[in-house]
């Protein structure tokens, strides 16, 4: 299969180096002029434009967008709708609102699959996590894309039509923020607790067996191992937090109570005022897994 990819930064980059991994052909194309020279590199065939991208994916154009969530999605389909038919296939694999898919998918000549992508940067060796919303005769067409991009073939499924890949994918990010909340108290209550714990030991202790294992942990083992117990100058604040609010935004009008994913929303938004050790793990975890910059004191 032959896939035009917009947006090379890390996320797409690893969407490219995937597909072609996979002995797929990629036409890649960003803004940055060093970012289409280090993907033509990689065996990647360059565009210098959108429009010369449209040109060089011939009559049935399967492009994924890899730009950030808002007005960069709407720019990039701007530019390529003169170039789209009923026949080809857009993707967007940012963290887009929900209801900017619908309203994509509504707008645009192409099939629109809203493809809700998690995994990070680890997603270069081991695979994304995707959620896609679509139609189905595009999810299939683009199967064997997915099956690269992703860990394998349960690493994707069609969530059901336009939208709610990113619904999911809007969910699974509020579930992160409270399981990232969780782990942190629990090691503040550790750390200020009754017994002097090195608590790298007790993050590895606890990811071989335990119930609470997860990724995650194993981050918080990083973490400690790479900044100390007491995470020295990593700063008590927390960033991001628009995809934490949509889901808490939903929540309320659906009627459903979230009280655990409200209060880590809080949480982050309280981190940028005040101190507490909890929210300087989070800081950390988000580099972990997303290789985000880490605020320091």
């Amino acid at each position: 299969m032959q896939l035009g990819v917009i947006g090379l930064g890390r996320m797409g980059r690893i969407v490219v180096d995937r597909t072609l991994d996979a002995g797929h052909d990629v036409v890649a194309y960003d803004v940055a002029e060093g970012a289409i020279e280090s993907a033509a590199k990689a065996g990647a065939e360059p565009a210098d434009s959108v429009a010369d991208l449209a040109e060089k994916l011939g009559d049935e154009k399967r492009i994924w967008l890899m730009v950030p969530a808002g007005e960069p999605v709407d720019a990039a389909l701007e530019d390529l709708e003169p170039h789209l038919d009923g026949d080809d296939i857009v993707v967007d694999g940012g963290n887009s609102y929900f209801e900017d898919s619908v309203r994509r998918a509504e707008t645009t000549s192409a099939a629109y699959l809203d493809c809700g992508t998690s995994g990070g940067p680890a997603g270069a060796e081991l695979g994304f996590s995707l959620m896609v919303g679509g139609p189905e005769w595009a999810y299939e067409v683009l199967t064997p894309v997915f099956d690269a991009v992703a860990t394998g073939p349960d690493g994707h499924d069609r969530m059901g039509e336009a939208g709610s890949g990113h619904y999911v994918k809007m969910v699974h990010n509020g579930v992160e923020y409270a399981l990232m909340q969780t782990y942190g108290e629990g090691f503040e209550l550790l750390r200020e607790g009754r017994y002097d714990l090195d608590l790298e030991t007790v993050a590895r202790t606890w990811n071989n067996g335990a119930v609470i294992r997860s990724w995650l942990l194993e981050l918080c083992e990083e973490a400690f191992r790479e900044e100390g117990t007491d995470l020295d100058d990593v700063a008590d604040h927390v960033a991001g937090g628009s995809t934490g609010t949509w889901t808490v935004q939903e929540a309320l009008e659906q009627e459903v109570p979230v009280p655990l994913i409200y209060q880590s929303l809080a949480e982050r938004f309280g981190s940028r005022s005040e101190g507490r050790f909890s929210r300087r793990l989070a800081n950390r975890l988000r580099h972990g897994f997303g290789r985000h910059e880490v605020a320091r004191d």
